[in-house]
Parts: structure tokens; sequence; C-alpha cells
């Protein structure tokens, strides 16, 4: 099965000089955990209700705080010829969550382990795929 045809497709992105309030009220609008960061429609990071806590609240950031401050850059991506069982293994392997498709750099979708787990793919597959997205990392010391 084609990974474009089981991802979102129709993605709210934001820019560098977002705030931390609007990327917060997008996710709580969109009900979703992530945030696209796209200059000229290339992909260029993520942001996660997860950094607008640790990157940002933590750090005493205020809603009004440019999120450049505290996304992802190093992003993982598929592409529109990315199979289902092959997103499954990138995100197995980079313990990651959602995937963001891209097509020369520009964002395309997005799949996220729920899209893959009510695909077509066999539940065991994907239940081992959130099986090794699961894994807790070790602390460093």
């Amino acid at each position: 099965m084609d990974i474009t045809e089981v991802m979102t497709s129709n993605i709210e992105t934001c820019n560098l000089k977002s705030s931390c309030g609007e990327v917060a009220n997008m996710m709580k609008n969109l009900d979703v955990g992530v945030i696209p960061i796209c200059e000229d429609n290339k992909l260029i990071g993520l942001i996660t209700d997860r950094d607008l806590v640790i990157k940002g609240l933590a750090n005493n950031f205020n809603a009004n705080t440019q999120i450049s401050e505290m996304i992802t850059t190093d992003v993982i991506t598929g592409t529109r010829h990315t199979s289902v069982e092959q997103a499954m293994e990138i995100m197995s392997q980079y313990q990651i969550r959602r995937l963001p498709i891209v097509d020369d750099g520009k964002l395309i979708g997005m799949v996220s382990l729920g899209d893959l787990a009510v695909s077509n793919a066999s539940n065991k597959e994907a239940g081992k795929a959130l099986e090794d997205i699961s894994v807790p990392t070790e602390p460093t010391k």
C-alpha cells in the first residue's frame, strides 16, 4: 500500500515567526499534537505540544515567544513513494509517532501511527511499530 493512501494531505502549517500562543491555539482547534513549520512551502521543522512545554514553558517562554526558538529541525521524512511498511520501519527505527511526507522538500502530507494502525496493513505490523516507538529511552548522565 502506498503512503499517499493513508496520509493526511490537508495539513495546516506555521512559520518561524508564529508565536507559542498561536501554535498552541492551532493545536487545540485542530486537535493535533504537532504542527509542521514551512518557509516558501518547504518543510523546515516541526513543533510538538511537548516542545511547547519542555522547550517553552519550562524555560519561562510566554505565549508571545516566537517558535523559532524551540522547533525541531532535524526532521525524519518519507516521500510519496514510501510504502506503509517502510513508514512503519522508519517510525520504529527513529521512535517517532508522526512522519511528514515531502515531495522535493515540499510538505504534501503527514502520516501518524494511528493512520498506519487503521490502514490495511496488518495489525501485527502496526503493533510492532507501536512497541518499537514506545520503548523508553535511557536517561543521559
